[in-house]
């Protein structure tokens, strides 16, 4: 609209007006009167109607910027109120010049611009309701979302490739409407009993397994099972529970499945549903030291640790496996807390003097001391190795300080823990006190991925090096799996005794649908395209489905060495989250969740790699 229509007695151009000729004199009288009668009515508003001014100022603007003097009692003046009309006339002018600058302004702007300062204004204005204490999930602020590449691949091109890949998507809606169908809304499936089964370590929390399977159901395109699980996170899952949950379990299935989910698909419910609960597990980090809690009541926010470790300390992978999800965290709600809480962490640990380089399991978080000294590459140390890698990677290679921990605790490592055997197998042992326990876990087999993961940015001329490690790591797990009856690994095994590679104490021989080989041979497949380790996992393929698969699902087996398999009746929720996800990655392009783009949690929950480019939002949809 042209800035002069807004003006009520402005002329317009280029309009003739009439000749006043053109009017008798009775004519010109009456309207004289009419005229008259009308500016008589105008200022009878203005100046005695009860609270005039502010009725115009409510009238025309909506303002309540305009404040005057209304009160009659016998302090008031005629000459006083006459100044205050004056003064509010002088207001009202002013106000609308104003506002039609602006109009002006903002009609001179090109259509890009506007849109971009409604933007802002529109974060400003959340940004600022965030700092006046609204921390709750609606009132987070405004992010544009921005799918990164590869949240799907191209079908593979060689047939046998694309049939088994086929076939692994099978097994995962066999999985998946196995446990819709016996246990929807339960943690975990019992397959054989065909019924619901709930873990401790969520406390009271449900749907475990619906929150740790939506990434795998999104990559393999499943859309129509993970819409109906979106709706079940929406309507069913709840956080406010008055029970004691594991911090590291809730952390890496729940936290990192919902980011995992939200960066995936751009659904805002799963924002929500993790900025709510990461929320409730800060009361986890009220220590000393600010070394998280083990175990929290999410209602009372009353923290302990596990009784059994050493003398109530926290534990390495646990407290060190909460940086990549805490920092996404960060990043969607615009709270730096989350950050900060694992910033701190490293703090501690930098302080601390580290046995032969080496990070003990055990720290109490009272006094900021270690514990026992026992080593651990596989249980209780693990995924702490993994979390100072992909922090580095995360950042797009600007936490240098991430990486040279990581680096600097491979090389302790390398020193103290790895060693072949008599046969040449590669190993990496646990450290109890200085002296060496030769047993390798089935949870230390994921160490091949990681090394091979961040051979590419090791110091010197170690490339090669590390990849050979990696390499022969990931042969070491492979004979564990050939050496047993139903072709499928142990929980750990030894090199001891004479023996190599194979499970020697019962309570070890067990086998829980773990991920940690496929993982693995996965990275490595992506590294090398050395067809040997889809081979492999083919093998393991054709052993879960010959010995794992039941009526009512997949399910963990008592003794790998027994001639028949004697079942523990549970389908894990990693089953679906990690292990079948990585056998489907294994037999896809590379195109599919690429490394450049994504890194996994240590659930194998997909999070996008945060770009420090000038806008430092995600990657652009491809």
């Amino acid at each position: 609209m042209p800035v002069a229509t807004l003006l009520p007695f402005t002329a317009t151009p280029n309009r003739k007006s009439a000749s006043p000729t053109s009017f008798r004199l009775t004519e010109k009288f009456i309207l004289l009167l009419v005229f008259s009668a009308f500016i008589t009515l105008c200022f009878g508003a203005i100046f005695f109607l009860p609270d005039s001014s502010k009725l115009l100022s409510g009238v025309f603007f909506h303002s309540s910027a305009v404040e005057t003097n209304t009160h009659t009692g016998p302090d008031s003046s005629d000459a006083g109120s006459a100044g205050n009309d004056d003064r509010l006339l002088a207001k009202i002018k002013k106000d609308h010049e104003k506002a039609l600058l602006e109009a002006k302004d903002t009609l001179q702007k090109l259509p890009d611009v506007i849109q971009n300062d409604i933007l802002a204004d529109k974060a400003k204005v959340t940004k600022e309701s965030m700092g006046k204490g609204a921390k709750d999930g609606n009132n987070l602020p405004f992010i544009e979302y921005h799918r990164p590449p590869g949240a799907t691949g191209l079908e593979p091109q060689d047939p046998e490739t694309r049939e088994r890949r086929a076939k692994i998507k099978e097994m995962m809606k066999h999985a998946w409407d196995s446990y819709k169908q016996y246990a929807w809304g339960s943690n975990e499936l019992r397959p054989v009993s065909k019924h619901g089964h709930s873990s401790n370590l969520f406390g009271s929390i449900k749907g475990a397994t619906i929150v740790d399977a939506l990434d795998t159901l999104y990559i393999m395109e499943m859309f129509e099972e993970f819409d109906a699980a979106t709706d079940w996170v929406e309507k069913s899952l709840d956080f406010n529970v008055n029970a004691e949950v594991s911090v590291f379990e809730v952390n890496i299935r729940f936290v990192g499945g919902l980011l995992s989910a939200y960066y995936l698909s751009g659904k805002e419910v799963f924002r929500r549903k993790a900025v709510e609960l990461g929320e409730k597990l800060l009361p986890a980090f009220k220590t000393p030291t600010g070394i998280p809690w083990a175990l929290l009541n999410l209602k009372s926010g009353i923290g302990r640790n596990w009784p059994w470790a050493s003398g109530g300390s926290s534990i390495l992978a646990e407290y060190g496996t909460l940086h990549l999800e805490f920092m996404h965290l960060s990043r969607l709600s615009g709270n730096p807390e989350f950050a900060q809480k694992v910033m701190n962490i490293r703090k501690v640990l930098n302080r601390l003097e580290k046995p032969q380089g080496l990070y003990p399991n055990y720290l109490n978080p009272n006094s900021g001391q270690w514990g026992q000294h026992h080593v651990s590459v596989g249980g209780l140390g693990d995924s702490f190795y993994e979390y100072l890698l992909k922090a580095w990677l995360m950042s797009d290679k600007t936490d240098e300080e991430g990486k040279k921990m990581y680096y600097d605790a491979l090389q302790a490592i390398e020193t103290n823990l790895m060693r072949k055997s008599t046969n040449g197998l590669t190993y990496i042992a646990e450290w109890k006190g200085g002296l060496l326990e030769h047993k390798m876990g089935h949870l230390t087999c994921f160490a091949g991925g990681m090394i091979a993961l961040g051979a590419d940015g090791a110091p010197g001329d170690k490339t090669g090096h590390q990849m050979e490690q990696a390499a022969e790591i990931a042969r070491t797990c492979h004979e564990s799996y050939a050496r047993t009856t139903l072709k499928l690994g142990p929980e750990a095994f030894r090199f001891d005794g004479g023996v190599e590679a194979i499970a020697t104490r019962q309570n070890e021989k067990y086998f829980i649908l773990r991920p940690e080989v496929i993982e693995t041979y996965m990275y490595m497949w992506r590294f090398t395209h050395d067809p040997k380790y889809r081979e492999w996992g083919w093998e393991a393929v054709q052993a879960l489905e010959q010995h794992c698969r039941v009526d009512g699902g997949y399910s963990g087996i008592r003794d790998v060495y027994a001639s028949s398999p004697n079942y523990d009746d549970v389908q894990q929720s990693f089953y679906l989250a990690e292990t079948l996800k990585y056998l489907y990655l294994l037999f896809s392009e590379d195109d599919h969740l690429p490394f450049e783009h994504w890194v996994f949690n240590t659930e194998a929950h997909p999070l996008p790699v945060i770009r420090k480019d000038k806008t430092d939002r995600p990657n652009e949809v491809e």
